[in-house]
C-alpha cells in the first residue's frame, strides 16, 4: 500500500533534517584533538545579591558559540535553544525543517561588574561571519542567521553602534548583514544540545 504524498513529504524532510545533523556531527569531531584546560572558567560563580544580566546571541549552530561565551570571565550560566521565530515550543527538528522561523541561539546571563555588554559583543562578532545570511560554513538555512536579540533600550543602541564601527573598520568586503532584534520568548533547546562541546571534552567546533 502506498503511503500519502503528504506523508513522503514529512519523511523526506526529517531525512534531510537527520543527515545534516549527522553531517554537522562529523564535521565536528575532526577538531576532536583540541581539548578543554581544566583552568577554562566555566560556569563562573558569582557572590549572592550580585545583578546579573542576560544576553542574546545567534552566530550559526549553537555548539560553538555556547563554549566561547562560557569561557568569558563574568559569565555566569549559558543555555541554547531557539528566539525569534513563530512556533511555540519548537524542538531542534522543528527548527531543523526550516518551518519555524526560529534562530539557534545562546541565552547568557553575566555580571556586568565583572564583563560589559561591549566584550560580549565582540566575542559574538568574533565567533562568526557576519556578512553570510542565512548561513555560517557548512550550515544554511535561516536558523543560522546572525543577529543580535537585545533586552534593553542600552542594549539596543551598544549593538547598533558596534555594527557601524565593524562596518567601517575594513574588515569585512562585503555587507553586515546581522539583525538587530527585541529579545522575545527564547525556547531552551533539548538537554544533549546544553554545553554539547563541553561534555564531549572539546574546545571549539571550528575545523579552521
Amino acid at each position: 500500500m502506498r503511503a500519502p504524498i503528504a506523508s513522503l513529504a514529512v519523511l523526506a524532510v526529517l531525512a534531510a533534517c537527520a543527515a545534516a545533523f549527522t553531517a554537522r556531527i562529523a564535521a565536528r569531531t575532526a577538531d576532536a584533538q583540541v581539548r578543554v584546560s581544566p583552568a577554562t572558567p566555566y560556569g563562573q560563580r558569582v557572590a549572592k545579591g550580585t545583578r546579573l544580566e542576560k544576553a542574546t546571541f545567534g552566530a550559526g549552530c549553537f555548539w560553538g558559540v555556547e563554549a566561547a561565551f562560557r569561557r568569558v570571565e563574568g559569565v555566569t550560566s549559558t543555555r541554547v535553544g531557539f528566539i525569534g521565530g513563530r512556533t511555540r515550543n519548537p524542538s531542534y527538528h522543528d527548527v531543523c525543517a526550516g518551518d519555524t522561523g526560529h534562530a539557534e541561539a545562546v541565552e547568557i546571563t553575566y555580571d556586568p561588574s565583572a564583563v560589559t555588554y561591549a566584550r560580549l559583543l565582540e566575542v559574538f562578532w568574533d565567533e562568526h561571519d557576519p556578512t553570510t545570511l542565512n548561513r555560517q560554513g557548512p550550515d544554511i538555512g535561516d536558523q543560522y542567521r546572525s543577529v543580535i536579540f537585545y533586552h534593553t533600550p542600552e542594549q539596543r543602541q551598544a549593538a547598533e553602534d558596534s555594527k557601524k564601527q565593524l562596518a567601517g573598520s575594513g574588515k569585512y568586503r562585503g555587507p553586515i548583514v546581522t539583525a538587530i532584534e527585541p529579545a522575545g520568548e527564547f525556547w531552551q533547546a533539548e538537554d544533549y544540545h546544553q554545553q554539547y562541546l563541553e561534555k564531549r571534552g572539546l574546545a571549539t567546533c571550528r575545523t579552521r
